[in-house]
């Protein structure tokens, strides 16, 4: 017995702790009223108080009953009733909120306030006109000193001898002070934040341009570099990649050749810029050269010396540095010489020295007795010849002298040698003349110069 009492009072004892700790969980599980609650009348005071505060939410209607709220009436957007929601959630000793507000989409209610706020506007630029008026003085008077300073052309073309780069240091220093300009203006005005859109949405709109007119701009800058290194002048004789002709004149976006046929001629410069240019006019001395062949029993080193003394007696011809001639090949049937010669193209054109000479070679050695030889041909049969090739009436055989070499021409065919010797070889002046009448009249824009620097 007495160890049945010790058992129920230990059971006793730690039932006690669990006993207490299901009340005080229970306990915290029981929403307890408020000692103070506020009343609905409360509530929707202090909703209307807070409404009243907000232009937008003043005509909303406002109903509390046992702590929900009901909302009604009608908002210009619907941000704005769901705003009123948001706030009136928010009051103490509100239980939910029944949001029953519309939109107002009537007509008189939108125009009223467009009006109101165009209204404000005006009354806001009448405040401002002083500060606008000074702003555009100020804008007014920087852009003109800068037109001012960049029209003065003889200034610019000082600072830079040369014309292209002096009109795009003008352009750019004009663009410099209009964007001074506006700079000052808009800050006078405390529109900072517009500024800096502008010139981010320049920015963006300067780079889609310049990707747009990637073409134009390669050839602007060729044309700076070309203004710049010059390495042409105009009339000069020059081979731009295949095209040929003489210079007219170079302007901003092309070079302007007449070629040697009298047509005008467009390169755009940022190819020019890239080309491989051939100068003819650049050194005065040019030299000619052609081939001959002689028989391949003749002597190749005394048909070089009669080509090198007809050459000699030419006068266009150049006695420094004098002509010279080499064997060039030795083939099958013939030797073919290389002849070489100088001339002054100030004084001599090349294409009639070229001619005169190659005909006084050739004629010189047809008359010293070398035979130009001819294509020779090998035919077989196997039968008998025909009767033209046994000498049969009628063949054409040619005469030569007893040391097997062609009889020399006759005493007219000297005289004809003679007679180009004398022969005028003077520049044709034609195209010159037609190129410095094209550049009188459209000397502004060209950006060569006769007097300017040559690379």
């Amino acid at each position: 017995m007495r160890n049945f009492s010790i058992i129920f009072i230990f059971l006793a004892l730690a039932w006690l702790p669990i006993h207490a700790q299901e009340e005080s969980a229970v306990s915290a599980g029981v929403i307890e009223a408020a000692e103070e609650t506020a009343s609905d009348e409360d509530i929707r005071q202090r909703i209307r108080d807070i409404f009243n505060q907000i232009e937008e939410l003043s005509s909303v209607q406002i109903i509390v009953d046992a702590g929900v709220v009901t909302l009604s009436g009608q908002t210009l957007t619907s941000d704005a009733a769901a705003r009123a929601e948001e706030l009136a959630a928010r009051v103490e000793g509100v239980v939910t909120v029944e949001n029953q507000i519309e939109r107002d989409v009537s007509v008189s209610t939108r125009v009223t306030p467009a009006l109101e706020q165009l209204q404000g506007y005006r009354d806001d630029v009448i405040k401002l006109l002083p500060l606008i008026i000074l702003a555009l003085v100020v804008f007014l008077t920087i852009a003109s000193f800068g037109w001012l300073i960049t029209a003065w052309k003889p200034f610019w073309q000082k600072i830079t001898p040369n014309a292209f780069v002096a009109e795009l240091v003008r352009s750019t220093m004009r663009t410099v002070f209009l964007l001074l300009a506006l700079v000052v203006a808009l800050s006078l005005l405390d529109a900072t934040a517009l500024l800096s859109a502008f010139l981010g949405a320049a920015g963006v709109l300067g780079l889609a341009i310049g990707f747009a007119v990637r073409d134009t701009i390669e050839n602007y800058i060729s044309s700076v570099m070309l203004s710049l290194r010059q390495p042409f002048r105009p009339n000069d004789h020059v081979v731009i990649d295949e095209h040929e002709g003489h210079v007219i004149r170079l302007t901003s976006r092309a070079t302007i050749l007449m070629t040697l046929q009298g047509n005008h001629l467009r390169i755009p410069n940022a190819s020019v810029f890239k080309a491989i240019i051939l100068n003819y006019t650049r050194n005065p001395e040019r030299r000619l050269d052609f081939e001959l062949g002689v028989d391949a029993e003749d002597d190749p080193l005394a048909a070089i010396q009669t080509g090198l003394a007809a050459l000699e007696d030419l006068p266009f011809i150049l006695k420094e540095p004098g002509p010279l001639g080499h064997i060039r090949q030795v083939g099958d049937s013939n030797i073919v010489i290389f002849f070489a010669a100088w001339i002054d193209q100030r004084t001599a054109d090349y294409a009639k020295s070229r001619s005169i000479a190659v005909a006084a070679a050739k004629n010189a050695l047809e008359e010293e007795g070398f035979a130009l030889p001819e294509p020779i041909y090998r035919l077989r049969f196997d039968q008998a010849a025909p009767a033209i090739f046994q000498g049969a009436e009628g063949a054409s055989i040619t005469p030569q002298s007893s040391d097997g070499k062609r009889d020399s021409p006759s005493k007219q065919s000297r005289q004809k040698s003679k007679h180009d010797q004398m022969a005028d070889v003077t520049p044709d002046d034609h195209l010159a003349e037609k190129i410095d009448e094209e550049r009188r009249e459209n000397i502004e824009e060209d950006l060569l110069k006769e007097d300017g620097p040559v690379e």
